[in-house]
């Protein structure tokens, strides 16, 4: 059988190439007068520079983490798009559907048997091939079986041609590489335009979100000096919940329940943790304890959290428009929200004066709330709520900033990514007021480090501290009578 025929297209299929521009014949050169002296040659014109700030890896100090073979692959798929998109016209609306599957076939095949490199290509490059072109006419071109797969958690493009992935909390090469930075920077326009961002020289960075909720970073140059990168955080498609977390080792039961009580008895937390750690997973975690009958307002830099609540006001900040006008900041939202009646407020992160805002909200009538912030402990997470509020450009003093957070923040949870890529709560920590200048801690569960296995793995143990939270009566009031033992209060 044929391979266009095993791909779904006929012999008599009716496809039409799309035409090929017409060039003129060069000109002939002037006769030479008998006896002129011959003409000074032409001078070499050396090649245009790159752009400024450009400057590609060099293939001998980084090598293509893909085969050479695969790299062909992807610029021959380019080739065939280019002629399939010519064929069914600028106004297509494609989907991915079996009836444009089966019309791609038919394409694919028509075009495939038009060019030269197919006598070179096996069966299974051929199909490689056609699902190269299928990714890329209707998803996210080579990256888009990293994108499917349930199996990696993040995606990182270096640069076109070195590609990693995380498995199982494990960083690892990939073999997937792009044609070129070109190809790499239609892929990014491909993500962020249904969602209005723009990315240019002017302004390189972006953050988006794929259709799924997966976090998106891309740098372009001249920023990213070789060549244009991509960082993909992938969420599962399937909502993590608390038992999913104790199963994974994450936290115990006995935290569970208090986290529970601290949840439902309307509580401030923070999230701490790095990046990567975990810290939006946990914070969606959390938010499955909201009764529902409460209005929550969530505000993101780029929507993410995943709330099972029906009654939920979801914002977003807004970046500037190319004049530089209209940036709608995650301050400005909050500001708002306090318009919106909300009985709770959960910020996405905190990263600059939204953070003041966040501690006036908690402050006055909307206890319950939630934000994350990147802090390797509970007392740095104290540091930098400090240091984002003097970001605020409101000239309070310290003392004034840190009593603030004292009376308005009720408990820090640190998340934390361990070296072995397990991702687990490492202090549940409460906020029991001030002595003198100085925020009180305490400690109410730890993670301690027992032991490591022969094949690296570190075997853990969550411990309470022996200390019963201050707020224990108010958890009570709220219906939470939660056992001495719990809290390793030996009776």
């Amino acid at each position: 059988m044929s391979l266009f025929k095993r791909l779904g297209g006929s012999s008599g299929s009716a496809v039409q190439e799309a035409p090929q521009p017409v060039t003129a014949p060069p000109e002939p050169a002037p006769k030479q007068a008998k006896g002129a002296p011959a003409p000074a040659a032409a001078p070499v014109e050396a090649p245009p520079p790159p752009p400024t700030g450009v400057q590609l890896p060099d293939d001998r100090t980084h090598p293509p983490l893909g085969s050479e073979k695969f790299k062909e692959l992807v610029k021959l798929s380019l080739k065939l798009v280019d002629r399939i998109q010519a064929s069914l016209g600028s106004n297509t609306d494609l989907k991915r559907t079996p009836e444009t599957e089966k019309m791609l076939q038919e394409r694919f095949a028509h075009f495939y048997r038009q060019m030269p490199e197919s006598a070179e290509l096996n069966d299974e490059d051929a199909k490689r091939l056609f699902k190269l072109v299928y990714d890329e006419m209707l998803g996210f071109g080579p990256l888009q079986p990293l994108v499917e797969s349930t199996d990696i958690s993040e995606i990182m493009v270096n640069c076109p041609n070195r590609v990693y992935i995380e498995k199982k909390g494990k960083l690892q090469a990939s073999d997937i590489v792009f044609a070129d930075n070109d190809h790499l920077l239609k892929i990014v326009d491909r993500i962020i335009r249904p969602l209005g961002r723009r990315v240019d020289r002017k302004w390189p960075l972006v953050d988006a979100r794929l259709p799924d909720g997966s976090r998106v970073n891309a740098v372009i140059p001249p920023c990213a000096i070789d060549g244009t990168n991509i960082t993909i955080r992938k969420f599962s498609k399937n909502k993590l919940k608390v038992q999913d977390l104790m199963n994974f080792g994450s936290f115990t039961p006995q935290m569970a329940d208090f986290l529970e009580a601290i949840v439902v008895s309307r509580k401030n937390v923070v999230v701490s943790g790095g990046t990567g750690s975990g810290k939006t997973t946990l914070i969606n975690c959390l938010s499955n304890f909201i009764p529902t009958k409460e209005r929550v307002v969530t505000i993101e830099d780029s929507a993410e959290l995943q709330l099972i609540q029906d009654h939920v006001i979801r914002l977003e900040a807004k970046p500037a428009d190319v004049d530089g006008t209209g940036r709608v900041s995650i301050r400005d939202l909050v500001i708002n929200a306090l318009r919106m009646r909300p009985e709770r407020i959960i910020i996405g992160e905190c990263r600059g004066g939204e953070a003041l805002e966040m501690l006036q909200a908690m402050n006055t009538g909307h206890d319950g709330s939630m934000s994350t912030l990147h802090a390797n402990s509970p007392r740095e997470a104290l540091s930098r709520l400090e240091t984002m509020c003097m970001m605020a450009g409101m000239d309070l003093p310290v003392m004034v900033i840190r009593q603030q957070i004292a009376v308005a923040v009720h408990f820090i949870i640190q998340q934390s990514r361990l070296d072995d890529g397990q991702r687990k709560i490492t202090y549940i920590t409460e906020l029991q007021g001030m002595e003198g200048d100085t925020v009180v801690l305490s400690d109410i569960f730890k993670l301690h480090i027992v032991d490591r296995t022969s094949e690296g793995k570190l075997i853990c143990e969550h411990r309470p501290s022996g200390v019963r939270p201050k707020c224990t009566s108010q958890l009570e009031a709220h219906g939470f009578h939660l056992p001495p033992q719990v809290f390793g209060v030996k009776l």
